[in-house]
């Protein structure tokens, strides 16, 4: 066994977790925790040790730096920091140049900065994880692990934009796509739930979170995805617009006087469910639609919509269909939400047990479960474990270090 702590260091929040991996791949949870609302004044780090309750340090944390501090001091409390051989860092972007793992030098370090410009909402405090955790652990090996890297081999018909060839690509304007680590982590579970060899399941992955996409999985692969160049494309999300007419941007622009930092900042920040109802919490949106918001009733009904319309279109993209999946915050927990879907779609073989999906008639409303009724499609909820699988990927890229 091996154990490995696995940062990811978000936009406003820091959770790291230490995983022990056998040598076989398989995965257990040691400690977890999390820094909330970094840069805020009611700043906290919860952390909670496997077999023990929760502990929690109200302290301010008005930077990355701070927050990383505080984790750091809080594992040393634990014990489990000496058992750390190694740390997997999530980073969102790797664009062209990382389509695996990579062990973290200076020289990496200085390309993923080079990445900033295509996740300047993810890969600046991504990057300054890896950066501070160098410094404060340098007797280790840190490993980035690419939410990108899984839909590497997208073939050209989903990774093309129809633009001038010579100017995509000298910027690199390409689709990528994201939540990698995710949808790795699902679809190798769902194999294994449903009895289908990995490399061999045909999915639907629905990864529905503050941040949202679908993936179209082929023999185990990812073939199409609904994220783009960036993050922003797609579904509807939290405070992104997800998919809209590019001439909009000119439009806002010309008209409406905004720069292009102020484009940026509205599309990525203020849209999306925010803009839409006030709020980009799926779960406020939901108790506020339940008790007359019209806003917040629309606003959801359009997130559905937008997931429908990918759902739709990857039955297209794929010769067969062993499973659609549920996976992410929202996924997993918002049985409202796979209802709406479902039943627009029952025509294309959708049909959902209402019981099993809301956890009534003595069946878990949470966990890994099937929610179909039986009469067509698969459906299935399956947790996601991010960071257990950073902690494989860490591991795997270490054992092929050492072998080459």
């Amino acid at each position: 066994m091996r154990s490995v702590l696995v940062v990811n260091s978000g936009s406003s929040s820091l959770k790291y977790q230490v995983v022990s991996v056998s040598e076989h791949g398989d995965t257990k949870s040691l400690l977890s925790g999390a820094a909330q609302r970094i840069g805020h004044d009611a700043s906290r780090l919860v952390q909670h040790v496997a077999g023990a309750e929760p502990t929690t340090h109200d302290a301010a944390l008005p930077d990355h730096a701070t927050a990383l501090a505080a984790g750091l001091q809080a594992l040393r409390t634990s014990g489990l920091l000496e058992e750390v051989a190694a740390v997997g860092h999530r980073v969102t972007h790797g664009g062209d140049r990382f389509t695996e793992p990579v062990l973290v030098t200076d020289d990496v370090l200085r390309e993923i900065a080079e990445l900033d410009r295509l996740a300047p909402l993810h890969n600046p405090t991504n990057r300054e994880g890896l950066e501070v955790l160098r410094r404060h652990l340098p007797g280790v090996p840190h490993v980035a692990v690419f939410d990108t890297a899984f839909h590497a081999g997208l073939p050209p018909v989903a990774t093309t934009y129809a633009l001038p060839a010579d100017l995509a690509s000298r910027l690199g304007l390409r689709r990528y796509g994201f939540h990698g680590s995710s949808v790795a982590y699902v679809t190798r579970r769902t194999a294994r739930l449903i009895e289908v060899p990995s490399d061999e399941v045909n999915l639907i992955v629905c990864h529905l979170g503050n941040g949202a996409s679908v993936t179209a999985i082929a023999g185990g692969r990812s073939v199409d995805t609904s994220m783009g160049m960036t993050p922003l494309e797609g579904l509807v999300m939290g405070t992104r617009s997800g998919d809209l007419d590019p001439s909009i941007v000119v439009h806002l622009a010309r008209s409406g006087g905004m720069s292009l930092e102020e484009i940026d900042e509205t599309l990525n920040r203020r849209s999306g469910l925010l803009g839409l109802c006030g709020h980009s919490d799926v779960r406020t949106a939901r108790e506020l639609a339940e008790s007359g918001d019209d806003a917040a009733a629309a606003a959801l009904e359009l997130y559905g919509y937008r997931i429908q319309k990918y759902l739709a279109a990857y039955l297209g993209v794929l010769s067969r269909l062993d499973a659609v999946v549920f996976t992410g915050g929202v996924g997993e927990n918002d049985a409202v939400l796979r209802a709406a879907v479902c039943r627009r779609l029952e025509h294309l073989g959708f049909g959902l047990d209402e019981e099993a999906n809301a956890g009534t008639r003595g069946q878990p409303a949470t966990g890994e479960r099937r929610i179909d009724d039986g009469s067509g499609l698969a459906i299935w909820v399956v947790p996601t474990d991010e960071e257990s699988e950073i902690a494989r990927e860490t591991v795997a890229t270490l054992s092929r270090t050492d072998a080459g």
